[in-house]
């Protein structure tokens, strides 16, 4: 103990402030719900030395004060040794797997599109009789596309309404820069979701349009992933389609796809991955039946991480 209090000594005295002051500082920074867009000023020298491990079962003890590790960061704390990240990625692997992370569970009892729509006086019970029988004999399409294609409502009426059903806004794309966005979530999900980054509002409102139907699962993953507030709502369907595209063809962070046979064997994916890339902060969270684990490899300055200063991993559980 003299030996680790003259060591902690020097170093307080060479940055001219107390000791004890500094392992105040760390319990307090301990308790605290660390997030991506948390303060980043802790340099990382004054991390590897002086503040505890964030695995409550670590056994290193004082041990930590020689391991020159300013990182991983994994959700908020810091990891002492790869054994450490192992065993909180674990945690929170079993965390999203079994409880579902809180995910809300989409209920099947809206009102149907077509009877909405007659209950608000646009269309006549015998136009929709002749949508949906077009709709039967079609075997694809949904019903607004129908009435639309029969020119029996516009296709802003139809937005109108499933906003209407969905007790959602009818949403823009007012100045949408789907360049700045991408950075968001990666593109498998708005492909596989079709979901649309609009726009960032007042640094922490962001804006996720929908053609047809709202996903709360996701807009739920990324609050939890970003911080950020999410605010979901429809667009206008060819306006959505053709943004959509465009958002598709633009640059995202790096990705990589894993499909592991047990919920064990993607944990440790996902601790090789994080021993890897050392990451300054990363997150992990659920998403459908995928997780979903981003790493910042350097602080975040902005409400939205540099797009090549983030990276994505996605791992799912495969059926054998």
């Amino acid at each position: 103990m003299p030996l680790l209090m003259r060591q902690q000594r020097a170093a307080a005295a060479a940055a001219r402030i107390d000791p004890w002051e500094v392992a105040s500082a760390t319990v307090e920074r301990r308790g605290e719900d660390s997030h991506p867009q948390a303060d980043w000023s802790t340099e990382a020298v004054q991390r590897g030395l002086f503040e505890s491990c964030a695995n409550p079962a670590c056994r290193s003890g004082w041990l930590h004060l020689w391991r020159r590790r300013s990182a991983p960061v994994f959700e908020g704390g810091w990891c002492c040794s790869a054994e450490c990240t192992r065993a909180r990625i674990e945690a929170a692997v079993r965390r999203e797997m079994d409880g579902r992370a809180g995910v809300p569970v989409v209920r099947g009892h809206r009102v149907p599109l077509g009877l909405l729509m007659l209950e608000q006086g646009w269309i006549t019970q015998a136009q929709l009789r002749q949508a949906l029988e077009a709709q039967k004999a079609g075997r694809r399409g949904r019903l607004g596309d129908w009435l639309v294609r029969q020119q029996v409502v516009s296709e802003q009426t139809v937005t109108r309404a499933l906003g209407l059903q969905w007790s959602c806004p009818v949403l823009g794309l007012d100045a949408h820069a789907h360049d700045g966005l991408t950075v968001v979530m990666p593109r498998l999900f708005v492909d596989a979701f079709g979901a649309l980054p609009l726009r960032l509002a007042a640094g922490c409102i962001l804006y996720l349009g929908f053609e047809d139907r709202l996903d709360p699962a996701l807009a739920l993953a990324l609050e939890r992933m970003t911080g950020l507030r999410v605010e979901s709502g429809m667009v206008c369907g060819s306006q959505f389609r053709a943004a959509h595209e465009r958002m598709l063809a633009a640059r995202f962070p790096a990705v990589e796809l894993i499909e592991a046979v047990s919920e064990q064997a993607l944990a440790q994916a996902l601790v090789r991955a994080v021993e890897r890339a050392r990451p300054v902060a990363s997150r992990l969270v659920r998403v459908h039946d995928c997780l979903w684990l981003r790493m910042w490899l350097r602080p975040q300055t902005g409400p939205l991480a540099e797009i090549g200063f983030v990276g994505d991993l996605i791992g799912s559980i495969g059926v054998h």
